[in-house]
């Protein structure tokens, strides 16, 4: 085997674990609700940018543009500024100087900001739109959004990652059920053809392709091999490298109302001085599939009653419950949109013997939310390798998995021709089992 592709492939074993360092989180417990949207459509997506060949991306057009938002929770008024960092295809820090990526200032403080009105919870609502006047964006690829306080580049409260495409490359996407390890049962197999003829592409090589499942970082495909190399276009088919579990549909619960107990809530508590929203209890895989409509692990926020949801919803206590008679051999998450399909202290659950289960207690903001359960075992927690090739947190003892499941698989093709110091986002494509 090439040496060139070893290290590609070993490498992106270990990208899914290491990439979440530099993904979409929060990192102050003050902050909460951390959001991306399109300025002009804000509904339910995963928002990204098109670079048009030689242009620059300044935020006149809306329909190019996104909103970036959070809620600190007090009423004090504090002073965050946001940078911006260009990222290679495996979301490490690229070669590129800031001039080479943005156009203007590298720096801006975010003075957009509201008080929450009538809640119990009192928070502070803040918003800027990007890019903008001052900072404007002439290079495809990652880009790392850090939100900092009081001028200090070191304290960083929250980072926002954010994709910015040129699309020179055509991409197709199928998503099937039979794969190279089984038929018709647990997982899903990708083939992907890319269609590189707008590109010129003179090395196989210099492609990098990344494949997530509903933008899961835990369980991502990074520089998979191609199968087949052609003229203008390279194939991957049949590669164990793109078999994902399929999983379960999503479980989602609506918290609309302080009122009135939504779907999938058993009850609502108003105890101290807050809200309670205790879910339904959640079972244990059993075997079966489930069919359900679901947003493959968004959320929206929303609230009865309330002319902008941004500043009137109000912040509850979610109580998760997932029965359990015994202890598993590893660490149960809540995971989705809700925690940044990022795993850690903050939705770990934790086991209570009395009540045989596995219970977690978040404080979210008044909406719909899907979310799953996902288990990490004892092996998998010290390496981010688990069985057949497959990364991170496993669906199959808490969620069942089924390949009948709808999932999201999005695809980016990034490009990095011999001597250059950076990687091009030249492709993206999304496709729905």
């Amino acid at each position: 085997m090439n040496k060139k592709w070893f290290f590609l492939i070993f490498l992106g074993v270990s990208l899914c674990s290491w990439s979440q360092n530099n993904a979409t989180r929060i990192l102050d417990s003050s902050i909460r609700s951390l959001r991306m949207q399109m300025v002009h459509h804000p509904t339910l997506s995963r928002p990204y940018l098109i670079l048009e060949s030689g242009g620059v991306i300044d935020g006149s057009d809306e329909d190019n543009s996104v909103e970036i938002s959070f809620d600190q929770l007090s009423h004090d008024v504090h002073q965050y500024t946001y940078s911006i960092k260009h990222l290679n295809a495996d979301l490490r820090p690229s070669d590129l100087q800031s001039f080479e990526y943005v156009r203007g200032f590298t720096t801006a403080d975010i003075t957009n900001y509201e008080h929450s009105i009538n809640t119990q919870v009192n928070y502070t609502h803040y918003a800027f739109t990007f890019p903008n006047e001052d900072m404007q964006l002439i290079a495809s690829g990652w880009y790392l959004i850090y939100i900092y306080e009081d001028g200090n580049p070191e304290q960083v409260v929250a980072q926002q990652l954010l994709a910015v495409v040129e699309q020179h490359t055509g991409i197709k996407i199928d998503v099937r059920a039979n794969t190279t390890i089984e038929l018709s049962g647990r997982y899903q197999q990708l083939d992907i053809d890319v269609d590189t003829k707008a590109l010129d592409l003179k090395n196989p090589e210099d492609l990098r392709l990344l494949v997530m499942q509903n933008s899961r970082w835990d369980n991502c495909v990074y520089m998979p091999k191609p199968d087949y190399v052609e003229p203008n276009r390279l194939r991957w088919k049949d590669n164990k490298d793109l078999i994902f579990e399929g999983g379960q549909e999503y479980h989602r619960f609506d918290a609309y109302s302080v009122y009135f107990a939504g779907t999938n809530i058993d009850r609502i508590v108003y105890e101290s001085g807050d809200y309670h929203a205790i879910l339904m209890p959640d079972q244990m895989a059993e075997g079966v599939y489930i069919h359900d409509y679901d947003a493959d692990g968004q959320y929206v926020i929303n609230a009865e009653r309330t002319q902008d949801a941004d500043v009137e919803a109000e912040y509850m206590w979610v109580h998760f419950f997932l029965k359990s008679r015994a202890m598993m051999d590893g660490a149960v998450y809540v995971g989705g949109d809700l925690f940044y399909n990022y795993m850690s202290s903050g939705n770990r659950m934790q086991y209570d013997g009395d009540a045989d289960g596995y219970y977690l207690m978040a404080l979210l903001k008044q909406g719909g939310y899907n979310y799953q359960y996902w288990f990490m075992p004892k092996s998998s927690l010290a390496s981010p390798t688990t069985g057949q090739g497959l990364k991170g947190a496993t669906l199959q003892r808490t969620e069942g998995s089924h390949w009948e499941t709808g999932n999201t698989y999005t695809v980016y093709v990034f490009h990095r021709p011999f001597g250059a110091r950076a990687d091009r986002l030249v492709g993206y494509s999304s496709s729905s089992m």
